[in-house]
C-alpha cells in the first residue's frame, strides 16, 4: 500500500493546501479517504482526476467532504469530452440520509452505503468501520491489504474503543486538532495528550498527525504526544508519502 497526504489542515485549507484528504493506492486501484477543501486541485499532483476509482467518507463535515460537488463535475466535464475514465464509487454512511442522498451524481459517479463492523471490499482493500465520539456521525477506517493495515481515525475525541480498534496498525493517521490542555474534546477532537494516550495504548509502527490547528507551532504538538508514545511520530504535510 502507498499512502500520500493531499491535505491535512482542521476547518480550511492555508494558501495552495488542504483539509482532509488522503491518496490509498495498490496495484492500480486508487482511492481517496475523503475528499475536503482544495484535496480535487492537489490530488492531481500524483494522479488524474479520472484514475480515481472512488472516494470513501467518513463524515459529511465540511473539511472532509467540500470538494465532492467539484468531483462530480469534473466527472461530467471529461466525460463530456470523450475523456476514457474509471468507474467511480464515492462511499458513505446513512446515518445523515441528506448527505448520503448528495454523493451518487447523474450517471458519472454511484453512491454505496458502508455499515459498521460489516467489512467492505474495494479492489485489494478491506475496509472496517467505526463510530466514533464526534458531534455528527462520524466513523473511523481500519484498512488491510496483504498483510498491512492503515487505520485513520476521522475526527474524534478519545474514546478507549478507539484504541482497541487502531491496535497493532502498521499506520495510524489520528487527527490533533490541539494542543496539549485545550479543551476541545467536547467538541469531538483530540489533543496531542490525548492522541499520545490513544497511541500508547494500540502501539502503531508508525503515526502521523493530521488534521492540524491554524497556531502555533506544529512540532509542539508531536513533541506533545512524544511524551506519553515512543514510536515514530511524524507530522502531516502535503505530499508525505508512506510505503508499506
Amino acid at each position: 500500500m502507498k499512502l500520500t497526504v493531499v491535505g491535512y489542515w482542521h476547518g480550511y485549507p492555508e494558501k495552495g493546501e488542504a483539509t482532509s484528504g488522503f491518496l490509498l493506492e495498490e496495484d492500480e486501484v486508487k482511492l481517496l479517504l475523503d475528499c475536503g477543501s482544495g484535496v480535487l486541485s492537489n490530488v492531481q499532483s500524483y494522479c488524474a482526476v479520472t484514475d480515481l476509482d472512488g472516494i470513501v467518507l467518513s463524515h459529511y463535515h465540511h473539511d472532509h467532504q467540500a470538494d465532492i460537488g467539484p468531483y462530480q463535475y469534473a466527472r461530467i466535464v471529461n466525460k463530456g469530452m470523450g475523456v476514457e475514465m474509471k468507474e467511480a464509487t464515492i462511499y458513505g454512511h446513512q446515518d445523515d440520509q441528506a448527505g448520503f442522498s448528495k454523493l451518487s451524481y447523474q450517471n458519472v459517479v454511484k453512491s454505496q452505503a458502508y455499515q459498521e463492523h460489516s467489512p467492505l471490499k474495494i479492489g485489494p482493500f478491506t475496509f472496517i468501520f467505526k463510530k466514533t465520539t464526534h458531534p455528527v456521525p462520524c466513523y473511523a477506517m481500519r484498512i488491510e491489504s496483504r498483510g498491512k493495515t492503515i487505520v485513520y481515525t476521522a475526527d474524534s475525541s478519545f474514546f478507549p474503543e478507539l484504541a482497541t480498534f487502531s491496535k497493532g496498525a502498521d499506520l495510524l493517521i489520528a487527527e490533533c486538532s490541539g494542543y496539549e490542555g485545550e479543551q476541545i474534546a467536547q467538541y469531538g477532537h483530540m489533543t496531542s495528550e490525548a492522541v499520545g494516550q490513544l497511541a500508547k495504548q494500540a502501539q502503531p509502527t508508525k503515526l502521523i498527525l493530521s488534521h492540524l490547528p491554524h497556531k502555533g507551532d506544529h512540532e509542539q504538538l508531536r513533541q506533545e504526544v512524544a511524551k506519553h508514545f515512543f514510536g515514530e511520530v511524524t507530522l502531516a504535510r502535503s505530499g508525505l508519502q508512506i510505503r508499506l
